[in-house]
């Protein structure tokens, strides 16, 4: 009670969520009582993004899809999430660990220190890549990759796909603080690469670059 007499109510949002609990009145509650702080998006390299959008635009034409983009920073050591996969309607993107290719990384420190395009290099290629179908093969469930870009235009020869292994899974990086090695190909986590799969799916694009 204040010096006028008056009955001073302090409403907490405890009270708040009981009085809507007892008299069904939630719907009358302002909005601000139940809202929720969204997760901060994954931070990607903007000038590598900028890259992946201007070969989005480049290769329209060849696409099925322009919802969805993957972008594989390879500029960042194995042990951290650089394979994104971003709505672009949306902006909602996740991160995950990628492992690169064995060739673009001879002495194995995590880190890539060359792309190649020649067949049985065992290097990971750079530029713009067109997903394709999935098929299950010696990796199990994979996804077909094809080259858009000179730097890359061998990956169908050489058979580079997306696909799950045990040496990209968080474990590996936690316990020797980098990934193991592919032949080239994208090689990600089992939960990773069924997100992969189903949001790029076929017709969509992904990118890859050091910067």
């Amino acid at each position: 009670m204040d010096v006028h007499g008056r009955v001073l109510v302090t409403l907490t949002r405890r009270s708040l969520l009981n009085v809507a609990a007892t008299t069904g009145a939630a719907g009358l509650l302002p909005s601000k009582v139940f809202a929720t702080v969204a997760p901060p998006q994954p931070a990607i390299n903007p000038a590598l993004r900028a890259r992946a959008m201007a070969a989005l635009e480049a290769n329209r034409s060849r696409l099925r899809n322009a919802d969805v983009i993957g972008i594989a920073d390879f500029g960042r050591v194995s042990r951290q999430p650089r394979f994104y996969i971003v709505d672009l309607r949306s902006n909602f993107t996740t991160e995950h660990l990628v492992a690169h290719g064995r060739g673009s990384d001879p002495s194995h420190l995590g880190w890539l220190e060359r792309f190649s395009n020649d067949v049985g290099s065992e290097a990971t290629s750079e530029g713009a890549y067109l997903t394709g179908n999935s098929y299950t093969g010696k990796y199990g469930w994979s996804m077909r990759l094809f080259g858009l870009d000179p730097s890359n235009s061998n990956a169908e020869a050489r058979a580079i796909v997306i696909h799950s292994a045990w040496y990209a899974e968080p474990k590996v990086a936690e316990t020797f603080g980098k990934l193991g090695r592919s032949e080239g190909c994208f090689a990600l986590p089992g939960i990773s690469h069924a997100e992969a799969m189903t949001r790029l799916g076929s017709g969509r694009l992904l990118y890859a670059e050091k910067v």
